[in-house]
Parts: structure tokens; C-alpha cells; sequence
């Protein structure tokens, strides 16, 4: 099979091209991928001259670009778009173009190629968001209530994947995931500046209270469900993959990376709260273990420690992530 992985020099994607090729070799794989700020093809060194991995530089909103890396292909992984909601709050255009658009063309070029499968990666946030201290979580039934710019786009591009269902019959599955964490994470997401903050002995900045809960879901297990969804899915579905089953807010696991690097909480600081910020976030992620036998492998603490153990080993790689334009955005985001 010949995958076409868009976003693949990305923190999922990245990690979803080494996962394929560690469990599918007879596989190619070509990354299609616009290399903006978050997009670093050093998380790929490995595979880099694997003769099935081939690297294309391109916009997925360019119509040309992407009809020319379509040609070939038997199936598209769409990680592909602008994520992060700071961002997309202060500058929202760029999260229309990508996430809207640029799915629109990628659906069009797809239908146009007669991919066999088109997997559309999204997210929780596009649900909204939840109570605190309740026990309601996240499934495919819930209703749409995008707060963000980002998710709102998400949830745009959502409903473009399944018009093209249900208008075209074209071969389509959508993972709703929670966040992600693991190797090769941009640190504008708070669990690697948490953890790189802490190496380099600065504070971890905690929005307002720090009581938002996040439903972690590490990046391995993400990249396992698709696998499955790919190969046991239903065409025309959805399926939620979340990774916790108990909740933890933000102060806790700032606190929990503290304590694993040796400090203890006074290395935390409130700052300022966003804009519109969604309290609570949990999915039930009972249709893919009953469907698709899938379910993270390990607990969050688990798979944090290993995570943290990578940033310890890995200072090189996140070193020069954080240097020039990145320090900029964050002087800028986490004034107090």
C-alpha cells in the first residue's frame, strides 16, 4: 500500500511515518508537509533514506501541489493543519485556509485520484467543552460546540469529510482524538514546555487556576488506533480515541513533571488567562475497544515518565526548536 501522509513532518505525523514503517516495512509512505514553523524534518532522520519514504514539500490549499504528490496513492492520512488555539485566537485566518480549505482540496483531489481511503485526523475540542467534577465524556453522538477559532475550523473541515460521504460515497473514516503527548512535540504545548522549562531552570507558566483538565492521549497509542480504523474501520464513521480514564487538571500535571525532574512546585507560575479557555475535556472511547479492540496500552504517569526521559535525552533536538522565532512567541503569550 502506497500512504500519502499529510502534516508528516509534524509531531503526530512524524510520529505516525515512524510507527507505519516500524509495523508496516512493504509500505510507502510520502509526507506531504509545508514545513511552517512546526513541521521539522529531523524527527525523521531515521527513516530519511528508507527507499519507500519520499519527502514532498507542499501546501495542501495549492491545488497543483497537491494533485502532483496524490498521483500513486492508495490511501491518505490527513494529520495536515494549524493546531494550536493561542495561535489560531490571535491570528485566525491561517486556520481557515489550512484546516478548511486545504481539507477541501485534499477531499477533491482525493475523489479526482479514486483513493481507496481518505482518514481524517481531528480532535475532542471540536465537541466544546465539558463541566468540572462531572462524569459526562466526549463520544461520537456528542454535539458540535467549537469555542476556538482552531476548533471551530476543525469542525469545518469535519463536516466537509463527511458531506463528501455522504454526497459522493467516497471512502472516508475520522478519528476525534484528545491531546497528544510523546517524542518530537512543538513546546508551545504545555507538557514539553513544561518539561524543557524545567530543564533549562525557568518557570512553567499555568493559565488562570490551572484547573483545566485535559483527556492525555500519548502519541503511540494515537498512532495505533488510526492503524486500526485504516485496517478495521467502517467506512463512513467516526471513532473517539482518548487516553485517560480518570481526570487530571493542568496544575497537577505541572506538578507531576516537577516532581520527576526533582523540583517540587515552586517552579510553577500563573499567568494570565486565554480567551474563551474550555474547562474540561474527556472522551469515551468505548466504540474503537468494542469495534476496533483498541485502548491505550499504558497509564498517563507511564507514559509521562517516558516522555520526560526524552526530553532529558533529546536536548539537542528541542534546543533548537525553542531558538529564534519560537522565543519571540513566548514572551509575547506568557505575559503576566
Amino acid at each position: 500500500m502506497r500512504l500519502l501522509v499529510t502534516g508528516g513532518a509534524g509531531f503526530i505525523g512524524s510520529n505516525f511515518i515512524l510507527y507505519w514503517f516500524k509495523n508496516h516495512p512493504e509500505d510507502q509512505v510520502v509526507n506531504f508537509d509545508a514545513l511552517t514553523y512546526a513541521g521539522n524534518l529531523e524527527n525523521l532522520i531515521s527513516i530519511e533514506k528508507n527507499p519507500n519514504y519520499r519527502f514532498v514539500k507542499g501546501d495542501i490549499a495549492n491545488v497543483n501541489e497537491v494533485n502532483s504528490a496524490m498521483e500513486g496513492v492508495d490511501a491518505v492520512v490527513h494529520f495536515a493543519a494549524e493546531t494550536h488555539v493561542d495561535r489560531s485566537i490571535s491570528g485566525p485566518a491561517p486556520f481557515v485556509m489550512s484546516n478548511v480549505l486545504g481539507t477541501q482540496v485534499l477531499l477533491d483531489s482525493a475523489r479526482k485520484n479514486n483513493i481507496k481511503r481518505f482518514h481524517h485526523v481531528s480532535t475532542d475540542e471540536v465537541f466544546g467543552q465539558l463541566e468540572l467534577d462531572s462524569d459526562e465524556k466526549f463520544n461520537e453522538s456528542t454535539c458540535y460546540d467549537p469555542r476556538s477559532p482552531y476548533s471551530a475550523s476543525k469542525a469545518s473541515s469535519d463536516h466537509l469529510v463527511r458531506a463528501y460521504f455522504h454526497t459522493y460515497n467516497f471512502p472516508v473514516t475520522i478519528t476525534n482524538c484528545s491531546n497528544n503527548f510523546g517524542p518530537y512535540q512543538f513546546p508551545e504545548k504545555i507538557i514539553p514546555l513544561a518539561i524543557t522549562n524545567v530543564l533549562e531552570e525557568k518557570k512553567i507558566p499555568i493559565y488562570g487556576d490551572g484547573l483545566y483538565v485535559r483527556d492525555w492521549l500519548y502519541v503511540e497509542d494515537h498512532c495505533r488506533g488510526i492503524d486500526l480504523v485504516l485496517s478495521r474501520g467502517k467506512i463512513g464513521e467516526t471513532y473517539c480515541l482518548g487516553g485517560m480514564t480518570e481526570d487530571i487538571n493542568n496544575l497537577e500535571v505541572a506538578k507531576k513533571i516537577a516532581g520527576l525532574l526533582g523540583k517540587d512546585e515552586t517552579v510553577i507560575e500563573f499567568v494570565k488567562d486565554r480567551p474563551g479557555h474550555d474547562r474540561r475535556y474527556a472522551v469515551d472511547f468505548s466504540k474503537a475497544k468494542n469495534e476496533l479492540g483498541w485502548e491505550p496500552r499504558h497509564t498517563f504517569e507511564e507514559w509521562l515518565k517516558t516522555t520526560v526521559e526524552w526530553y532529558k535525552t533529546n536536548e539537542a533536538w528541542w534546543k533548537k526548536v525553542k531558538s529564534g522565532e519560537y522565543k519571540k512567541y513566548y514572551e509575547e503569550q506568557y505575559k503576566k
